[in-house]
């Protein structure tokens, strides 16, 4: 076991990368959320504007995100180093697989292309870009209050998800900076439905991935079903899911979508809130990746519907109901 961590560092910095991103940050999974966040983001700024995106625009706020997600993991690497070694030795750092000063000069390296990336589109964009990682640097030091957090759950992950809607306002402004929009009431106002969204949309993520059955329970490892229960826990995410539908339908009417798209909005949110409750009914280990599936979809579906699928018909001249009415 000793020879384990030389055994892994005689190996290239790309393949154990390759291997870390697999267990801990997979780049497919994850990106295809992300790129629907972004493109979402960026998408819907323009519907509210009345035009249609810059690529540029699309590609850096999408890239400059994916960069964002994969730096979290690494604060999280940070963060949670000493319970990891302790409690979960398997992961990539305690076993050896990479070391933190790796994965830091890795997360450095990124930034320098989300400056070079984000300078390209917009010089001024810099300073929200600037204030995300600010947040991200007072949170993986756990605002410096680390034990007062622990004890209070819902205020640590609200101030943990609270740099989603951040993200999201870096993702936004790639659009609505460069073409010079001042945040006025009516789109500041649904702007701001679409931050809260991207919160509800976090915070129903993470609390449905820590959220198991009890058998799959571990020693120090903290999961909102351990500390609430899996009926609890279930309840959470659906009374989640069903806020950010409200939010979602406002965004709906406010950005001038077709009603079709809040239909479908109400489907998938049926179908997460089905998820949970059969997961606190019965906690296996179906029920949670069901839930986890039934979360994922209408995350991914709130950001397709809300900014992406409206602004593409709208671009090509179509319409929900003028496709239907072709049909008797």
């Amino acid at each position: 076991m000793s020879d384990a961590p030389s055994a892994s560092k005689a190996r290239g910095l790309g393949a154990r990368l390759w291997e870390y991103q697999a267990e801990r940050f997979p780049v497919f999974k994850h990106g295809v959320l992300i790129a629907a966040f972004g493109t979402s983001a960026v998408c819907l700024s323009a519907l509210l504007r009345g035009s249609a995106p810059a690529w540029l625009a699309l590609v850096v706020a999408v890239l400059v995100l994916f960069g964002l997600f994969f730096q979290l993991r690494v604060a999280d690497e940070h963060k949670d180093n000493e319970d990891d070694t302790k409690y979960r030795p398997e992961r990539p750092v305690p076993r050896g697989l990479v070391t933190l000063a790796e994965l830091r000069g890795v997360a450095i390296g990124v930034g320098l292309v989300q400056v070079a990336l984000t300078a390209w589109l917009d010089w001024r964009l810099l300073a929200l870009l600037a204030l995300v990682w600010a947040y991200m640097a007072v949170m993986t030091k756990e605002f410096f209050v680390p034990a007062w957090l622990k004890k209070r759950p819902i205020i640590y992950m609200v101030s943990h998800m609270a740099i989603i809607p951040l993200i999201d306002l870096y993702a936004t402004a790639c659009d609505w900076l460069p073409a010079g929009v001042a945040l006025h009431e009516d789109f500041g106002l649904t702007l701001l439905a679409f931050l809260l969204l991207s919160l509800v949309n976090g915070s129903v993520i993470e609390i449905a991935r820590k959220s198991w059955a009890p058998a799959m329970e571990r020693e120090g490892v903290e999961t909102y079903s351990k500390l609430w229960g899996p009926g609890r826990a279930g309840a959470a995410v659906n009374v989640i899911v069903i806020a950010g539908l409200t939010l979602a339908a406002f965004v709906n009417v406010r950005s001038g979508a077709e009603i079709w798209y809040l239909v479908a909005l109400m489907a998938v949110t049926f179908y997460a809130s089905w998820t949970a409750i059969d997961y606190a009914g019965t906690p296996t280990e179906t029920t949670v990746k069901r839930m986890e599936t039934g979360t994922a979809v209408f995350v991914i579906a709130n950001y397709l519907l809300l900014g992406v699928l409206p602004l593409l018909f709208a671009a090509a001249g179509m319409s929900v109901n003028g496709m239907l009415s072709g049909y008797p």
